[in-house]
This record gives C-alpha cells, structure tokens and sequence, in this order.
C-alpha cells in the first residue's frame, strides 16, 4: 500500500465518522424536538425539615372542563382589586388555600377559566400537557405548575423561548404571587381566589 493510497484510505474514514456525526445531531435534534428536554427537579431547602415528596412530572387532567368567565363587568372589577407594590401592599404569594383557579387572560383561549384541584398543571404544545397551547412560541413541554411546600411554583422546562412572570423571563422555579400575569408564548394566565 503507498502513501498515497493510505492518505485516501484515511480520508474516505474521516468522512464517514463525520457523516454519522451529522446523521447523530439530527436524531438527537428531532427528538429533542418532539419529545422535549427532560425536566429538572427542584432541590429541596436546606433550612426545611424533611421536604415533601416531589410532584409527579406525569401530565394530569383537570377534574372539571373550563368554564367560561365572568362578565366583562366582573372582569374589571377584579383588575381593580389588585394590590399595589407603590401602596406599600406587595402581592400575597398564591398557595393551596387562597388560590382556586387558572385563568387565561390573552392568547387564543382567553377568558377561559380553569379550577385548581392542587394537582400539578403541564403547560406546552403537547396533547398529553394539562394545558394546551398550540402556538408557535410555545414549546412541546413549555412549563409546569404545581404545588410546593404548599405555594404554587412556576417551573420553565427548559423551553427556548422562555416562560415569564410579571414580565421577568425565569431561570428558577418561582412562586407565583395572586393576580400576576404569566407568560407562555402568545398566552397569558393568571391564578386567582
């Protein structure tokens, strides 16, 4: 065999590991894409005494179908009732007891209301997702919202174009506060008494 001969011999096998290389990152994107990113599961508290255990990451279904809103007059009346920061009353914290409903404010389903039940709520593109919302902003696992140490939490599942709370993209499972406006792609939602 000469030198000429080996050099292609190399050639022809660094173009064949570059093209499995190519054929790999596209199987690896496609199923990133339809299966979406495995989500993280928060970390307990160090200062808490033994944590509760972590809610299921399996989609559930809401108990009861959404009911429509109220009346637009009802509407404003709980726009104005909301605390304000710069009145010295910063927005209570939503938990298991005060907190009895999700409803969509903006986005294709807005004015829809849903109960509840203190059972987590898988938010994205997906038809197994407890919330579906089916724009091109959202991903196929976009969000989860779910109980911990008894507030309701926020939790992005790594989506690309991020979930936000009161306008801040979040990095970190978040308590939501009542009556504060969350973001999910072309959707907005709020949780209220």
């Amino acid at each position: 065999m000469s030198v000429s001969e080996l050099t292609l011999l190399v050639l022809r096998l660094g173009f064949l590991l570059l093209l499995w290389l190519f054929i790999f990152g596209i199987v690896y994107a496609l199923r990133s894409d339809l299966f979406g990113q495995r989500a993280r599961k928060m970390q307990p508290d160090a200062a808490t005494a033994p944590p509760a255990p972590f809610p299921s990451a399996a989609p559930v279904s809401l108990t009861q179908p959404p009911v429509p809103a109220a009346s637009a007059s009802a509407k404003t009346e709980q726009f104005t009732a909301r605390p304000s920061p710069a009145a010295g009353g910063a927005p209570e914290n939503a938990n298991a007891r005060n907190a009895t409903r999700l409803v969509i404010t903006s986005g294709p389903k807005a004015g829809t209301e849903f109960p509840l039940t203190g059972e987590s709520i898988t938010i994205g593109r997906s038809g197994d997702s407890s919330l579906v919302i089916r724009d091109d902003y959202t991903s196929t696992h976009h969000a989860r919202l779910m109980l911990w140490h008894d507030e309701w939490m926020i939790q992005d599942l790594d989506s690309t174009n991020g979930t936000f709370l009161a306008g801040n993209r979040l990095a970190v499972p978040t308590p939501v506060p009542l009556n504060t406006p969350v973001k999910i792609g072309a959707t907005s939602f709020e949780l209220r008494r």
